[in-house]
């Protein structure tokens, strides 16, 4: 496999070579899954004890009320998960008329939390590890304290104001009226406690057991909607990738209510286009990324909800005729408007591991916005996601919000094959920045050679509405002005920031893995 193995933006990271690999968003989830894999833990087995220390560790970006999606390589065969929840049954347009827009914070944001119930499916199919074993790291950093990242505790930070208004928030996550400083120790042994009833009810505690009565009990008291039946009902759930084409390899991505479909028809029109003959931060490539990131956008986006209730099937969005239209629509010279909508939202963790045997997982969960919802379960440090603000309330609209629908998601873990054989676990945290970020990842590893590092640490682009663009700084200014010249209304930020993402890679080479931490993040890769 050919690879350019150079360095060429500004970066204080290398790639990383190893046998076996993990690559998360902070350090300690990532020595987690690497100390279960010296255990003679496999990739799944890794990914789970991972999972569960960023709860901890990053609870600005996820927690144990996420939801959770992943992708599977093992023995030849690609399983995908959802374990994301649905919304309370007794949800109706007409409850939620009285807003403008959907709500963010309190209970009329909360959806069924799915990631416990992902991680138990995880374990449960692949492991060879215990949850009670698995959970050690989580429940010792909980209990013991840990010392908060700076990135971490930059976007901690943030919250503190936001959540103003919510007691146990405050008291769990701002004890003494403030965020963690980083380098500053925080502990929550209400989480250790958590984590382990999880582990060792194997996740039935959560959905019908004591941690559910807590949950169901804090949402009575403030007069939110979810019940008992829907916990009790939730179920994580195996699905099928979708894949598309993209040169001599196949991009895959799990289907709605995932987002995913976006990157593979982006990626499914910029295959038609002439875009490996450009160099990287060629404006004539930025260009193509965008117009397909653009149209993909536009064409997906108002087919996209819950499964159940989609007009369209997501398959249909990747026929061959379609993906040629949407190609011959892009000019490679001029920008266009197509009607895309993108907002910016950007707190997940995403994590990748790789095992010596061949298995490697592609991982994601998040809380949505932050720490959520700002509702916490007393005594439990449980902060509940606000899934439920992704739905709408335009009638008809397969995303409307519905009792017992799951909402669009914006996370997505991406996987890259070649020939039938796995090559690539990767993924870019952020919202709808999410497949954006895939799409030009992508295209550096694959159209311009570039290692994992490499495609991590290069600078970014992000859309907005119509020919708006957001460039990070690192560009050569005749890529800007290429980009003016085609029509793009551009904008530079002041800084490299979360708002363009951050990544995870791991990549298979002949006798290992060679992966990269994006260094927007506080994340690591690290092998043995």
């Amino acid at each position: 496999m050919t690879m350019d193995w150079s360095m060429p933006y500004d970066s204080r990271r290398m790639p990383i070579c190893a046998s076996s690999m993990v690559a998360t968003s902070q350090p300690l989830a990532a020595i987690a899954g690497l100390d279960v894999l010296g255990k003679g833990g496999n990739a799944v087995d890794a990914a789970v004890a991972a999972a569960m220390t960023l709860a901890v560790v990053e609870p600005c970006s996820n927690g144990i009320g996420s939801d959770a999606f992943a992708l599977v390589h093992h023995e030849g065969t690609l399983h995908g998960l959802n374990a994301s929840g649905r919304c309370p049954a007794a949800w109706t347009p007409n409850h939620f008329s009285q807003y403008r827009g959907m709500p963010t914070l309190g209970w009329d944001a909360v959806t069924v939390p799915g990631a416990v119930s992902g991680w138990v499916a995880l374990a449960d199919r692949f492991g060879t590890m215990p949850l009670t074993s698995l959970v050690e790291h989580a429940a010792r950093h909980a209990r013991d304290g840990f010392q908060v990242s700076p990135q971490a505790a930059a976007s901690w930070n943030r919250s503190v104001d936001r959540f103003k208004n919510f007691p146990e928030w405050q008291s769990t996550f701002a004890p003494g009226g403030r965020a963690p400083c980083a380098g500053e120790r925080f502990a929550c042994p209400e989480q250790a406690r958590t984590l382990e009833e999880i582990a060792s009810s194997n996740g039935s505690s959560f959905y019908e057991g004591i941690l559910a009565e807590g949950i169901l009990d804090a949402s009575r008291r403030e007069h939110g909607l979810l019940d008992a039946a829907d916990l009790a009902s939730h179920r994580a759930e195996w699905v099928d990738a979708l894949e598309v084409e993209y040169r001599d390899r196949q991009l895959h991505e799990l289907p709605p209510n995932g987002q995913g479909i976006v990157a593979l028809v982006a990626a499914g029109i910029l295959g038609r286009l002439d875009a490996s003959s450009f160099e990287p931060d060629d404006p004539g490539l930025l260009h193509l990324q965008i117009e397909s990131i653009k149209h993909a956008f536009a064409t997906c986006k108002p087919e996209l909800g819950c499964p159940d209730t989609m007009g369209r099937s997501a398959g249909s969005l990747l026929k061959i005729p379609l993906l040629e239209e949407l190609a011959g629509q892009v000019d490679p010279s001029r920008a266009h408007d197509p009607g895309h909508v993108v907002v910016t939202d950007a707190s997940t963790v995403y994590l990748a591991v790789a095992d010596s045997d061949g298995m490697m997982v592609s991982f994601i969960q998040s809380n949505y916005m932050g720490f959520g919802s700002g509702v916490v379960i007393p005594g439990t440090g449980i902060a509940m996601q606000n899934r439920g603000a992704c739905f709408v309330q335009e009638q008809g609209h397969p995303n409307e919000v519905q009792g017992g629908r799951r909402p669009y998601h914006t996370i997505i873990p991406g996987f890259i094959t070649r020939d039938g054989q796995p090559e690539t676990a990767f993924g870019v945290m952020g919202g709808h920045m999410q497949p954006q970020g895939h799409l030009q990842v992508l295209s550096r590893m694959i159209d311009n050679q570039q290692n994992p590092q490499a495609a991590l640490d290069a600078p970014r682009w992000r859309i907005d509405k119509g020919r708006r663009v957001h460039l990070e700084p690192g560009f050569p200014a005749s890529t800007v002005q290429g980009l003016v010249d085609r029509g793009h209304e551009i904008k530079v930020a002041d800084a490299r920031s979360v708002q363009f993402g951050g990544g995870q890679v791991i990549r298979r080479l002949d006798g290992g893995y060679v992966g990269g931490s994006d260094s927007r993040r506080d994340g690591l890769a690290i092998g043995r």
